[in-house]
């Protein structure tokens, strides 16, 4: 429940973030009217999204066991490198994201309404799909049901509040710290997202040492127990996990962490002309 409240919370922030930031500058620009198609756009995505969900359940529950191993291994896979890409997407984006939006609505405004609903769907779409993709590939590693949908739900519900107490200038928030955080919790879900879409694999052979295994503590650590559980959620740990798991937990985690983490590189051209003024 707390992994898919993680992934709520961040997903349905960005989106609010970004439906704010459209909404706000409309009304501030006099164009009120283009607001019912905003909503038209952002309703369209939630729905497309939804509708993603619902087809990957679908077809998760009519495959046979071995080709369902091997559709959950490969979405895991999939959701892992959406999830990466967006937590790198916004610790780039996040400084500029309000202008760039704004610039894009003003170019689409100047094409019709229907441009302006379009961007509205793409913008929020984005997010989505990348929370129907990464919840059905983290319910299936958790075992997940109604907690894990009830996680989700918590989560939306959060990011929509906070979207409405920034837009109304309620609260004020330090979004980059926010995305920096959320971002490492994140990575760590991921892992644990990762670990599973190799075990999966290694159930149905495509990937070796399935019977390699690192560690065996449960006797220590039982899955059915509530630490278990959180474990298995929130870091993907199972108390039998082999040595690919956990080498490739290891390896995702420590270089995914350290690329985050690594502080931005000063543009090549600035320092050039820095040079050039010492030189002159």
């Amino acid at each position: 429940m707390l992994a898919t409240y993680l992934i709520g919370l961040r997903e349905g922030l960005e989106a609010a973030l970004i439906i704010s930031i459209l909404v706000a500058y409309l009304v501030r620009t006099d164009r009120r009217s283009a607001l019912p198609w905003v909503w038209a756009g952002v309703a369209v995505a939630v729905a497309m999204s939804v509708g993603v969900a619902l087809i990957l359940n679908l077809t998760s529950s009519v495959l046979s066991d071995t080709a369902e191993k091997l559709f959950a291994g490969i979405m895991s896979f999939v959701a892992v490198a959406m999830v990466t890409w967006m937590v790198f997407w916004m610790k780039s984006a996040s400084r500029t994201i309000a202008n760039d939006l704004r610039g894009t609505l003003d170019q689409a405004f100047a094409m019709g309404v229907g441009a302006v609903a379009t961007m509205a769907f793409v913008s929020v779409a984005r997010e989505g799909l990348e929370t129907a993709v990464f919840f059905f590939s983290l319910t299936n590693s958790t075992e997940g049901g109604s907690r894990a949908i009830a996680g989700l739900a918590l989560g939306l519900a959060t990011s929509a509040a906070i979207g409405w107490l920034l837009y109304r200038g309620a609260v004020r928030i330090n979004l980059s710290t926010f995305f920096r955080v959320t971002g490492l919790l994140l990575i760590l879900v991921a892992a644990g997202v990762l670990t599973y879409g190799v075990h999966e694999l290694q159930e149905v052979g495509i990937l070796p040492g399935e019977d390699n295994v690192a560690f065996d503590v449960s006797a220590t650590i039982p899955a059915d127990s509530w630490y278990g559980s959180v474990l298995r959620g929130v870091l993907g740990f199972r108390p039998v996990m082999t040595v690919l798991e956990v080498a490739v937990w290891a390896s995702y985690v420590g270089i995914t962490t350290w690329l985050f983490l690594r502080p931005a590189r000063r543009p090549a051209a600035k320092a050039t002309e820095r040079e050039s003024e010492v030189t002159a």
